[in-house]
């Protein structure tokens, strides 16, 4: 678990979520890994809800969405699944970490400032 939080969570030292950090490093010392996943996800990814847990044939299912009212045919949610539980939920917080980092953080659309050297704006109005 300690090797997971330092190498992806970025919110997990700050001095403004001091004590959402202090309740997942008791939590991790008591061996409550389910909850300190939970937790982490709280800390980390505040934008993402815990959307659904099963348990079928041996394995945990977990999924996270941020759209939790709208109906599972419309919502993208991170799926993961493990024989354990916290595994299963720590798998689909580092799923929706990804799915985080490569997502645009605007609605507008991004523009590349690459300029090419051998463009030049061109009036093609005719004032006369």
């Amino acid at each position: 678990m300690s090797e997971i939080i330092s190498k992806t969570c970025r919110r997990f030292p700050s001095l403004g979520q001091s004590g959402k950090s202090a309740r997942i490093e008791r939590l991790i010392e008591s061996g409550a890994w389910t909850d300190a996943a939970l937790a982490l996800i709280d800390l980390e990814l505040p934008q993402w809800q815990l959307r659904r847990v099963a348990y079928d044939q041996g394995e945990w299912y977990c999924a996270l969405s941020r759209q939790r009212e709208l109906p599972d045919w419309l919502d993208q949610s991170i799926e993961a699944r493990h024989a354990d539980l916290s595994l299963a939920i720590l798998s689909a917080f580092i799923e929706a970490q990804r799915a985080s980092a490569h997502s645009p953080r605007t609605s507008v659309p991004a523009v590349t400032r690459d300029v090419n050297p051998l463009y030049e704006p061109v009036c093609s109005d005719n004032f006369a």
